[in-house]
C-alpha cells in the first residue's frame, strides 16, 4: 500500500498520540479491570504491515513495544490486529514475531484479515467488551461508520481514536455516489443537513459544520467527550485529516488533551492549537491571532456569574470542547483574584493567594 511506502511527520505524530494515550489509559484501567478478573484489549482494525518502507515502526509495533516495556501491561493485554490486505497481515505477523521481548506478553497478539463491514459492526455492538482502546485508521472512509464507533465505545473502560480523512469526506458529503458511506458515518439526517447547508459555505465554516455534526452524532451514540486533532497540508492552508478521540470519561479526555496539546505545532498565548502542520514553524504569525487567554479571562466571569464553585468543578465543566488546560485556568483565576473580579472562601488560615486547592471555593459576582 502506497501509504506505508514513506513515513511522514504527520504519521509520526499520529502514531505518537495513539501509543502515548494507550500507555496512559492502560495504567489507569488495569487496576480496576483486575478487580473484576478482566484483561485489557487493544484493537486496531486497519493495522497495516507494521513498518514503513524506511523501517520505522507504525502504530501496532509502537503499542506492543510500550506493552513489552511495562510488566503490568504485558501481563494483562490482549491485542487484536486486523487488515483488509493479506500482504499486510503477513508482514505484520513477521514484524511482531521479531520484536525484542515479544515473549514477555502473556497473550500473543491476535492477527486477522478481513473487511470491516456491517457484520463487523454488528459483532462489536453485540458482544460485551472488556476494557478496550480501539484505533480505526481506514484508507479513506470505507469501513468507518457510526455503528462501528458505537460498538467499540459502548462498554465500561472503552475509548476509541479514529482517523478522519477530512479532505475525502468533505468532498464526499455532496457526492451522490458515496451517499451510503456518508449516511453510515453521520446518520442520514445529519448528512442531509450538511448537504443542505454546505454548498457555498466558506472553507473554515464548512470544516466547523462538518466537525460539529460528527461530534454531535458521536455524542448521541454515548461518546460523552469528543476531541479532534487537526492535520493540515504543507502550506498550512487546508485541513487534510483529523484524529478524533472519543471517551465517556473526563479523566481520559483530560489525559488525551494533554497529549494532543504537546503534539501541536503551534500555540497562541500558551494555548495549544491542537493541530499539526509543517507550515506552522515557518509562519507562526499566521496562527497567533486569536488571543485565547484574553478571551478566557473575559469569558469566565460571565460564564460563572453569580455562582460559587470549586476549581475541579469549574475546570471539568468549562474546559470541555475548549482548548484550555488546567494550568490556563489556574493562571487566569489568579489574575481575576488579583484584579478583584472574584473572591474566595476557605476553612484554612494559611491559604496562599492565587492557589485553588479543594478547600477553596471561588465566588463569581453577578454581572451587571
Amino acid at each position: 500500500m502506497k501509504f506505508f511506502e514513506e513515513r511522514s511527520e504527520a504519521s509520526e505524530i499520529k502514531a505518537k498520540i495513539v501509543s502515548s494515550y494507550f500507555a496512559a489509559w492502560a495504567n489507569v484501567i488495569i487496576p480496576s479491570a483486575q478487580k473484576f478478573g478482566n484483561n485489557i484489549n487493544y484493537i486496531d482494525l486497519y493495522a497495516g504491515p507494521g513498518r514503513y518502507r524506511d523501517g520505522a515502526a507504525s502504530t501496532p509495533l509502537l503499542v506492543l513495544e510500550t506493552a513489552i516495556k511495562d510488566h503490568k501491561i504485558a501481563a494483562n493485554l490482549v491485542s487484536f490486529f486486523n487488515d483488509v490486505e493479506v500482504g499486510n497481515t503477513t508482514t505484520l505477523s513477521e514484524e511482531i514475531r521479531k520484536l525484542p521481548g515479544i515473549q514477555k506478553l502473556r497473550h500473543p497478539p491476535i492477527i486477522t484479515c478481513g473487511d470491516v463491514d456491517e457484520e463487523a459492526a454488528k459483532h462489536y455492538n453485540k458482544v460485551k467488551l472488556e476494557p478496550t482502546f480501539s484505533f480505526i485508521d481506514p484508507f479513506g472512509y470505507r469501513g468507518l461508520s457510526r455503528n462501528i464507533i458505537r460498538g467499540v465505545i459502548k462498554d465500561w473502560g472503552c475509548d476509541c481514536v479514529f482517523f478522519f480523512n477530512y479532505a475525502r469526506i468533505n468532498a464526499g458529503i455532496t457526492n451522490a455516489k458515496v451517499k451510503q458511506h456518508m449516511d453510515s458515518l453521520f446518520s442520514e439526517a445529519r448528512a442531509d443537513k450538511l448537504r443542505s447547508i454546505l454548498p457555498g459555505m466558506e472553507p473554515a465554516l464548512r470544516e466547523a459544520a462538518i466537525l460539529e455534526e460528527l461530534a454531535n452524532e458521536i455524542k448521541s451514540l454515548g461518546g460523552t467527550f469528543v476531541l479532534p486533532f487537526t492535520f493540515r497540508n504543507e502550506t498550512g492552508n487546508r485541513t487534510t485529516h483529523k484524529l478524533i478521540f472519543v471517551s465517556k470519561h473526563f479523566r481520559g479526555y483530560n489525559v488525551m488533551k494533554s497529549i494532543m496539546a504537546s503534539a501541536s505545532s503551534t500555540e497562541d498565548q500558551g494555548v495549544a492549537s491542537f493541530a499539526y502542520s509543517l507550515a506552522d514553524a515557518s509562519m507562526p504569525l499566521l496562527f497567533s491571532l486569536n488571543q485565547p487567554m484574553s478571551k478566557l479571562k473575559t469569558e469566565l466571569p460571565r460564564y460563572f456569574a453569580g455562582r460559587s464553585i470549586k476549581f475541579k468543578g469549574l475546570y471539568e465543566e468549562h474546559s470541555v470542547d475548549r482548548p484550555y488546560m488546567e494550568k490556563h485556568y489556574r493562571l487566569i483565576l489568579k489574575e481575576l483574584e488579583a484584579d478583584g473580579q472574584i473572591t474566595v472562601s476557605t476553612n484554612k488560615s494559611n491559604r496562599r493567594p492565587g492557589t485553588y486547592a479543594e478547600h477553596v471555593t471561588i465566588h463569581f459576582p453577578q454581572v451587571t
